[in-house]
């Protein structure tokens, strides 16, 4: 890291949480003007595959076993809760 974004680092420091978030916000999404064109790549390749495992019944379940998996788990931490 350079020394003028250390120094940036020390004055940040004393921002209020509020002003850190905002900064850190902006920050964030100005990363999303950079294209990585090797992470889009890899990204297109792993849908890709991804599509092809669902579409050839490899991957993937019905919602309605995840649902009943996720209700389970719900009710027994209820349960779990309230013992």
């Amino acid at each position: 890291m350079t020394e003028t974004a250390e120094n940036l680092k020390v004055e940040l420091a004393h921002f209020s949480a509020q002003e850190r978030a905002e900064l850190a916000y902006f920050l964030i999404h100005s990363l999303d003007n950079e294209i990585d064109d090797d992470m889009e790549l890899a990204w297109d390749v792993e849908l890709t595959r991804r599509l092809e495992e669902i579409n050839q019944g490899v991957a993937g379940e019905p919602a309605s076993q995840v649902f009943a998996r996720s209700s389970e788990k719900i009710i027994g931490r209820r349960q779990k809760i309230q013992s």
